[in-house]
């Protein structure tokens, strides 16, 4: 047994002939004191409702369940992880609510309700992490549904969304993830801790929305970054020339013969209101 009653993962494994599968960006964990260490990452549970994505056979749903999430909401699309799901939620009656189905298609705010206190905490696939991330960062509502995110990444993904202006891994992602959070990675995961082992060490990150973000709109942020960035290597009076170059620059105080990633937050910011 496991330390919470049930079976350990791998046999859970074995009995359903579950096979992780790389079109769905799986890889699972075995490790229950690492998925416990993932859960506690995310701070206090009790009271918590939690949000996960890709549970598969459910090793960070345990962990969440054991380290006193009140109610854990699993988004799963492999109908062949139904089964070991619904072990645990027999488990633990009325703690765990399954919801079958893609994560790219869900309203995670309406999933989540009227709960009092929601965070997101997730081994995200590889194939959607980014796209959710940026879907959680891009929110109308704000302050957003949760009050995290824990979230696992290609250790790659996880240094482009913590990065500083002036670091190689600067760019979109850090941009938006530093203009409405304040983002940490809080400790790596080689890649042997997972079956199948994934080619590159992962990461997790911790992020926490930040009450008043800048003002800025949305669309001209999202344009803005992506022309800077799209030739991050030219001076950005020639990146953003068809945003209307140094005449914009000019409108937002920025030297036109800076480059993307010398530029901070609060001066995209600025860019994006100037457009």
């Amino acid at each position: 047994m496991s330390g919470d009653g049930l079976p350990p993962l791998r046999e859970v494994i074995q009995r359903h002939g579950l096979v992780a599968r790389k079109a769905l960006g799986q890889n699972f964990l075995f490790d229950l004191n690492l998925t416990r260490r993932i859960a506690r990452a995310a701070g206090r549970l009790e009271g918590v409702t939690v949000i996960e994505v890709g549970p598969g056979p459910g090793g960070l749903t345990r962990a969440l369940l054991m380290e006193g999430a009140e109610r854990v909401i699993a988004i799963e699309r492999d109908q062949r992880c139904i089964d070991a799901l619904q072990a645990i939620s027999t488990h633990y009656p009325d703690r765990l609510e399954i919801v079958e189905g893609d994560a790219l298609k869900i309203d995670h705010a309406a999933l989540a309700g009227d709960a009092g206190k929601v965070k997101v905490v997730a081994n995200l696939p590889y194939n959607i992490g980014t796209e959710l991330l940026i879907r959680w960062l891009t929110s109308e509502r704000w302050p957003p549904f949760y009050e995290s995110m824990t979230l696992m990444f290609q250790r790659e993904v996880a240094q482009r969304i913590v990065a500083q202006s002036g670091s190689s891994h600067y760019g979109r992602l850090s941009v938006l993830a530093g203009w409405r959070t304040e983002a940490r990675i809080v400790f790596d995961i080689p890649a042997q801790a997972f079956t199948p082992p994934p080619k590159v060490t992962s990461s997790l990150v911790h992020l926490v929305p930040r009450a008043e973000p800048l003002g800025v709109h949305l669309q001209a942020l999202a344009s803005v970054t992506e022309a800077a960035f799209g030739q991050r290597r030219k001076m950005l009076r020639q990146s953003l020339k068809k945003l209307g170059g140094e005449a914009l620059l000019e409108k937002a105080s920025i030297d036109g013969t800076r480059r993307a990633e010398t530029l901070s937050v609060e001066e995209f910011a600025k860019l994006a209101n100037a457009l």
